[in-house]
């Protein structure tokens, strides 16, 4: 069947119109595209022959695509992938009801600039696979990486020596990277025991790797990791301030694209003197709590303990003070939020949940909202639309190169209470 594409959906496959009206999504096809393709059931399909290619089409980068889990759209070029998110967030906040035009920036990273990245492993005969998974497959050896930063990258080959050697591994594992302003820091997940040898292991590779540390945990467990070795002190810096992230700690997956978000909700705040305080939710490390210290007091809440610890600790001489609170059970009240003079936000994939509530409830003059999930945002935006907020600015963060994956930093603001005389 032979058909035209117009558009592309939500998860990057092309759109293209039946005779009938019915929509078809097709893997792999681009807007503008005439192709045959090859129906696969539940309105979707798949490429057989590209009869007239877009402008837009490039060669996958990388020999792994198509095998490896990761990158998905790498025969797309990365000014329509930016195009494509954009409009991605757009239309949600469309749907959610936000039909005014708003200024739109948008911001892209650059290839071979991601410092963390989560990875698995297992035995293959004499040899350790480690990279991604295929879709609903075994691992694919990640022999080459278009989007790790090259000194990451180049950590593989020896631990894959490393691994095969540890007798905590059996048949496999994860393996978590962040590469902290100290060094590489791991956490390490096998499906063995770590036992006197592993750990006398990981020690020599941390030492001769310059490793700062290596945490452990079962595999398949949500256990407080421990430290298998530590050969040096871990720290982090934001904004200036240390910090000493836990192992596993939630970082913004390139350096740049971190310092675009924070600019983006530094763009957000007034311009003139902050009547009030920042109240920042899901506040993490202080991946923004210091930055925005520069502009007011920050009351800074976060759920995870770990995290909300090394916040703490880091506060000391700052304007910033941390609260433990788990905001989906124990969310901050809109009493505490309507004396804010603006609240930002960086909920999980699944949205700001019953913390939104409260948030609507406080009715604060602005609201900063940085997104990870297009279709939460569409949600949380419809709400704030409906408690009188309106949407002021989008700015559009893409930092994981040919992937599906969108961000995004919303200020929505509603107009002060009228003035008693």
């Amino acid at each position: 069947m032979q058909v035209h594409i117009d558009a592309l959906g939500a998860e990057g496959h092309g759109l293209a119109r039946l005779p009938d009206g019915a929509a078809l999504f097709v893997a792999g096809a681009l807007p503008g595209e005439d192709v045959t393709v090859l129906p696969t059931g539940d309105g979707r399909a798949r490429v057989e022959t590209i009869i007239h290619p877009s402008a837009d089409r490039v060669a996958p980068v990388c020999d792994l695509f198509g095998e490896c889990g990761g990158c998905s759209v790498q025969y797309m070029s990365l000014p329509l992938s930016l195009r494509w998110k954009t409009d991605t967030v757009l239309r949600a906040l469309h749907a959610a009801g936000h039909a005014d035009p708003v200024p739109v920036t948008s911001w892209q990273g650059a290839p071979m600039t991601r410092r963390r990245v989560d990875l698995t492993f297992a035995r293959e005969g004499q040899a350790i696979a480690l990279g991604l998974h295929r879709k609903r497959g075994a691992v694919v050896d990640m022999t080459q990486c278009h989007v790790l930063e090259p000194a990451l990258f180049a950590l593989l080959p020896p631990l894959r020596q490393m691994l095969h050697s540890l007798p905590a591994v059996r048949r496999g594992g994860d393996l978590q990277i962040n590469m902290l302003d100290s060094g590489p820091d791991l956490l390490l997940a096998t499906d063995g025991p770590l036992g006197p040898d592993d750990r006398r292991l990981l020690a020599q590779f941390a030492g001769t790797h310059r490793i700062p540390r290596i945490s452990w945990r079962p595999h398949g467990s949500h256990d407080t990791p421990e430290t298998a070795a530590q050969t040096a002190g871990v720290w982090h810096e934001f904004c200036g301030v240390r910090t000493a992230p836990p192992p596993g700690a939630f970082l913004q997956p390139s350096r740049a694209g971190e310092d675009a978000i924070r600019q983006a909700v530094l763009d957000a705040l007034p311009t003139k003197r902050i009547k009030g305080d920042i109240i920042e939710l899901y506040a993490g490390c202080g991946t923004l709590s210091f930055a925005l210290a520069e502009r007011a007091r920050v009351m800074a809440y976060e759920g995870d303990w770990a995290a909300f610890a090394c916040l703490k600790q880091a506060c000391g001489g700052t304007r910033v003070q941390a609260f433990h609170n788990d905001l989906n059970r124990q969310p901050v009240m809109g009493t505490v939020l309507a004396k804010a003079g603006a609240v930002v936000l960086d909920p999980p994939h699944a949205g700001a949940g019953a913390q939104l509530q409260q948030i609507i409830d406080g009715r604060p003059l602005r609201v900063i909202y940085v997104s990870c999930n297009p279709t939460a945002l569409r949600r949380d935006a419809a709400a704030l639309l409906q408690a009188g907020y309106r949407l002021e600015h989008v700015t559009v963060i893409d930092q994981f190169l040919w992937s599906t994956e969108v961000e995004s930093v919303c200020l929505f603001t509603r107009p002060p209470p009228p003035r008693r005389r």
